[in-house]
């Protein structure tokens, strides 16, 4: 049995299910597989907190549309949690258990069997608290378990027509800021609108991670000219969101790039 089809009979089985819907490639392979083996019994469930550029949300119920299935927005309280806005090392646990605990109530309450995520084979190194939270909260992660990695889903997106399947990775906002920095609004706000500046002006791949007065790009080392030779339009891009200085992380892009302050 081909991966593809253990991933329809696994979502087969459920009969009625619910997708943590982010507008990922992830989740949006598991949301088409689910629409086309379900119908109207799929639906995407997608957490809306100050987390989520508004942009990503944009992009992510357009794409549900092109799809044909539905979506609906789950406000989550992550941001009225003090654990989460301390911003320990273990931020994304209590993170994860409120939006997880939302949809899950969402979904309980609304008749669906199964509550899915995009987790696929590749998820499993790294620092990933959600994972527990994923656990706790009873969350199904069918990538995963019909043992589909990232190219693969990569490569299965783009067999079955999904605009995003090249998309560069997606992590919330609040993984810009520093372990041990205080999670404030004002933040998430500045990284938002520091990020797309920079993708309008055509980078894909990115972090604006902040640091105070300071903003530490990360791009792909092949964008490093593109970067000095617009350095001063992304000066002004950068000040305009209320930083001070713009620093080009001389390392590149990298996910999880913060989780390098955390002490084993």
């Amino acid at each position: 049995m081909d991966k593809y089809t253990k991933l329809q009979d696994i979502i087969h089985t459920l009969g009625r299910v619910a997708v943590a819907y982010s507008g990922g490639v992830d989740s949006t392979l598991v949301l088409k597989v689910a629409y086309d083996c379900l119908g109207e019994d799929a639906i995407g469930l997608i957490a809306v907190s100050p987390s989520l550029p508004p942009y990503e949300l944009a992009e992510a119920e357009e794409i549900a549309r092109s799809i044909g299935v539905r979506v609906q927005r789950i406000a989550t309280r992550e941001a009225e949690d003090p654990r989460y806005l301390t911003n320990a090392g273990n931020r994304c646990y209590f993170c994860k258990t409120n939006v997880y605990g939302e949809l899950a109530a969402y979904a309980r309450a609304e008749g669906y069997a199964a509550l899915l995520d995009g987790t696929n084979a590749d998820d499993t190194g790294d620092h990933r608290p959600g994972r527990l939270a994923a656990r706790e909260q009873g969350v199904r992660s069918p990538l995963q378990e019909a043992g589909l990695t990232k190219d693969e889903v990569r490569a299965l997106a783009r067999k079955l027509g999904l605009p995003n399947w090249d998309k560069p990775a997606a992590a919330c906002l609040a993984s810009r800021i520093p372990y041990g920095t205080t999670i404030t609004l004002q933040a998430l706000d500045q990284v938002a609108r520091a990020e797309l500046a920079l993708r309008n002006m055509g980078f894909r791949q990115l972090r604006v991670r902040h640091h105070g007065a300071v903003a530490r790009l990360e791009v792909e080392p092949e964008a490093f000219p593109r970067v000095l030779a617009h350095r001063e339009a992304i000066l002004q891009a950068m000040q305009a969101c209320g930083y001070t200085f713009a620093a080009l992380d001389l390392a590149g892009f990298r996910s999880g790039s913060m989780n390098a302050l955390l002490s084993d």
